[in-house]
């Protein structure tokens, strides 16, 4: 079983794009109060890919528990979504971890509020595919997929960790369809590890999908990551500073802020998305977003 730990600066498949640019916006100093505790983004050299492309128009879409649609931070970065739960098409985050791996891809930016996103020019996509307790269908999560890569997302994101995705992918069956078809329609798709902090999940299937482990600012692994899982990368997990739902949910019962942190795969996860809508707004098919992003990691 080959164990694939990833440096945080060498994640970056942006030295394809930053090769003799110096950092524009996005320092601690900008207008955006909390970016100053937003070490994911500075750990992964995000701010200098700015200068080039902010993602303008890719599409990700975050298939979990929904986005706080009327979050001052996310709701002008929104396009239309789908909830599979509630079967209507407003799909309000009722758990609140959507919501806080959405801030993580594209929160706006340099707008006085909150944080930064990774790629502040891209959209978001909700779809809801898990309820209030995190948990949801295979059925579920397939549909959603499948929509999501219908309706032009560009990346799908599946931080589903705690769903248990890496297992039921290694089953094969109807998600391993999914995600093969997405990729048929020009998607990436970026999906948690996990947090059993086990490495006994070698992901060898050939679904075409970047798993993305956890790191900590050191750049170890965190201590609940899972590996193991071929080809994998890894990217920001431990005390991620995000957007959360404006009123009470899950992730947000003590705090109605609109942000806070949290760690695991699921906050790893969106910043390996952002970084493939920033490849693909510089026109790299889904192929080669995903072994740009692989061979610019150092083993």
């Amino acid at each position: 079983m080959r164990r694939r730990p990833v440096t945080l600066a060498a994640l970056t498949a942006l030295a394809v794009l930053t090769a003799g640019l110096v950092t524009g916006c996005g320092d601690a100093d900008g207008p955006d109060p909390l970016r100053g505790q937003q070490w994911g983004l500075d750990a992964l050299k995000l701010p200098d890919a700015w200068t080039t492309t902010r993602g303008e128009e890719t599409v990700i879409a975050v298939v979990d528990t929904g986005v706080d649609l009327d979050h001052p931070d996310l709701k002008d970065r929104l396009v239309a979504g789908h909830d599979f739960v509630d079967g209507d098409d407003r799909p309000d985050d009722t758990n609140g971890h959507g919501t806080h791996v959405s801030g993580i891809a594209a929160a706006h930016t340099d707008n006085g509020v909150g944080g930064a996103g990774g790629a502040p020019g891209t959209r978001i996509m909700p779809v809801r595919v898990l309820g209030p307790d995190g948990s949801g269908s295979d059925a579920d999560i397939t549909k959603g997929i499948v929509w999501a890569a219908d309706h032009g997302a560009h990346v799908i994101n599946l931080s589903l960790g705690e769903s248990g995705l890496m297992a039921r992918l290694l089953k094969g069956g109807v998600l391993n369809q999914a995600i093969t078809y997405a990729t048929s329609k020009g998607a990436v798709v970026v999906a948690a590890a996990g947090n059993d902090s086990t490495a006994l999940q070698p992901y060898e299937v050939d679904t075409p999908v970047l798993v993305v482990n956890a790191a900590d600012r050191d750049g170890k692994p965190a201590s609940f990551t899972n590996y193991g899982a071929r080809n994998a990368v890894s990217a920001p997990g431990v005390d991620i500073l995000s957007t959360l739902p404006t009123y009470r949910t899950k992730e947000s019962l003590t705090n109605t802020s609109g942000y806070g942190k949290l760690s695991g795969t699921s906050m790893a996860s969106p910043y390996v998305s952002a970084v493939a809508a920033l490849l693909h707004h510089q026109g790299l098919a889904p192929e080669a977003i995903m072994q740009t992003i692989r061979d610019t990691a150092s083993t």
